[in-house]
């Protein structure tokens, strides 16, 4: 079986079944890796630094025997203590209380969007028009970013996201744009670059205080363009996606617009934008019955875990009655994504502003999905918005 052949990535959940029905613990030849796919194991890994660590890369490749493609990420493939500090950093600057500022121009963004996109007509491509650029407006105006070349944002998340699989033809089709992307966005990490008033010049504060070291304040705002953009992109995506095939329950968000975040979380659980990522086994490792040994490569099925039937009644519908807290979506433990709030912030902004002005999204042709190594992201989604009366 691969988990990274392109029709298992368009369409991963007939694998995820067999997966969870094999036992709690399934080696994969093809890659001699342990796969974790049922909830309770998933959720217990990633609690588990200490046994289960991201130092050695959270794909396949192992830091440990083969050096990264670029300087590893200091949020997602570091652990205690090289994890702490910018993790504390960044927890501080993306709190809720310190997006709070933020709200109202984004909700007034998402209003002018919104307004801007019915008045084109009631067909719109969801994905290019409403997932892909509202964040590509407010998050990178709230990083500090210029007004040029956010076009290459999205491409060099996708590349980033392919790096953590193996080097598939995925892998191979972008090695021509790699030292481009990247010298474009370690150029925007610099401090020169930002604004004075953005997520990034705080980042450098923090460095003047000596919260971070010179050397890891441009690494901790690359993990913000890395990390927070293609992840919101396919996540909105995938909420418009949910309620254009559930019609039902985007009335029930009409009528009670303050569970847009509670929206949010359910599509997340339902898609799972981040599918997997790896972790590294740091000595033998008894899972359900099952020695790991130590060093072995772990393959943790996020999108599997969210749509287990021991953990969740009846995963496959998305539903805005249900709890969805406690998906894994955004990971869990220390790693947990950092910057969830600011994801959840969006999608508030966007879902409430279009539950305002529409009163029914339906699908207006076929979604396309585009397969990489470890997301669930989107080419089209094609919908038609009718307006409220």
């Amino acid at each position: 079986m691969d988990p990274f052949a392109p029709d298992v990535l368009l369409d991963p959940e007939p694998m995820h079944h067999l997966l969870r029905e094999a036992g709690p613990v399934v080696r994969l030849s093809r890659y001699d890796v342990h796969a974790l796919a049922r909830y309770e194991q998933v959720h217990a890994a990633l609690v588990d630094w200490q046994r289960f660590e991201s130092g050695a890369g959270v794909g396949l490749t192992n830091f440990r025997h083969e050096k990264p493609w670029r300087p590893p990420s200091l949020l997602l493939e570091a652990d205690p203590p090289a994890h702490a500090a910018p993790r504390r950093v960044l927890r501080e600057i993306l709190a809720p209380p310190a997006l709070r500022r933020l709200r109202e121009s984004w909700l007034a963004t998402a209003e002018e969007l919104v307004d801007r996109v019915l008045a084109r007509g009631p067909e719109v491509d969801a994905f290019a028009a409403l997932a892909k650029d509202f964040p590509l407006r407010v998050f990178p105006d709230a990083v500090g970013l210029g007004p040029d070349g956010r076009e290459h944002l999205l491409p060099y998340g996708n590349m980033a996201f392919n790096a953590f699989g193996p080097v598939n033809d995925l892998v191979t089709a972008d090695a021509h744009r790699v030292a481009e992307l990247s010298a474009w966005v370690n150029a925007q990490c610099a401090r020169e670059a930002l604004s004075e008033d953005g997520f990034g010049a705080r980042i450098w504060a923090a460095a003047d205080r000596g919260d971070l070291t010179y050397e890891q304040a441009p690494l901790v705002v690359r993990s913000l363009l890395t990390a927070g953009v293609d992840t919101t992109v396919h996540a909105l995506a995938a909420a418009l996606y949910a309620f254009a095939s559930h019609p039902e329950q985007w009335q029930i968000l009409r009528e009670r617009p303050e569970a847009a975040r509670i929206a949010f979380d359910e599509a997340v659980r339902w898609q799972s934008p981040v599918q997997t990522f790896f972790r590294t086994a740091t000595t033998d490792v008894r899972i359900a019955g099952t020695v790991v040994p130590e060093g072995t490569k772990i393959l943790m099925f996020l999108g599997a875990a969210n749509r287990d039937p021991a953990r969740w009644e009846d995963p496959d519908r998305f539903d805005l009655t249900r709890d969805p807290s406690g998906h894994v979506g955004f990971g869990m433990g220390i790693h947990q994504c950092v910057g969830q709030h600011v994801a959840r912030l969006e999608a508030e902004a966007l879902l409430t502003a279009l539950a305002r002005r529409v009163r029914r999204i339906e699908p207006a042709g076929t979604p396309r999905r585009h397969p990489n190594n470890t997301l669930r992201s989107w080419v089209s989604l094609p919908v038609r918005l009718l307006p409220a009366d």
